[in-house]
């Protein structure tokens, strides 16, 4: 046995509402599932075969430059996108801010480094060619 894909990320986020929203404006999620779990918001948002569950709660703290916001224990997570003009497109409309002046490029990609409204680090990456190589 072996594992395919990654099914889902679970996240706590500050606002359930606000990262929703967040979610589907600038990366294309739609809420699927949402429930209410001690008394806050929880959903699952969906984007192609991309999962996300988010857990709103309020006291989390918003990461700044010293590092991730209390609670938080990820780093960053990876989306894989394919069209590099919808996503600039996106990126301009929305105002997102990029990380590190800009796109990175790596040996076999480009990503773009942002944050979601909570401070959750993202990767956006694009593949050369569509096609993941190492």
């Amino acid at each position: 046995m072996g594992v395919q894909a990654l099914d889902h990320l679970n996240m706590t986020v500050q606002s359930f509402e606000d990262s929703a929203a967040w979610y589907a404006r600038v990366l294309g999620f739609e809420v699927v599932e949402k429930g209410v779990y001690d008394g806050e918001p929880w959903g699952i948002l969906k984007s192609g075969s991309a999962l996300l569950c988010l857990y709103q709660h309020p006291e989390l703290g918003k990461a700044d430059s010293e590092g991730p916001p209390s609670g938080q224990h990820l780093n960053h997570f990876g989306l894989r996108i394919s069209d590099r003009a919808a996503w600039e497109d996106t990126i301009a409309r929305e105002k997102v801010k990029v990380a590190y002046d800009g796109p990175v490029r790596w040996p076999h990609s480009t990503s773009w480094y942002i944050e979601d409204p909570s401070g959750y680090e993202i990767e956006v990456a694009l593949w050369d060619d569509n096609r993941i190589a190492f």
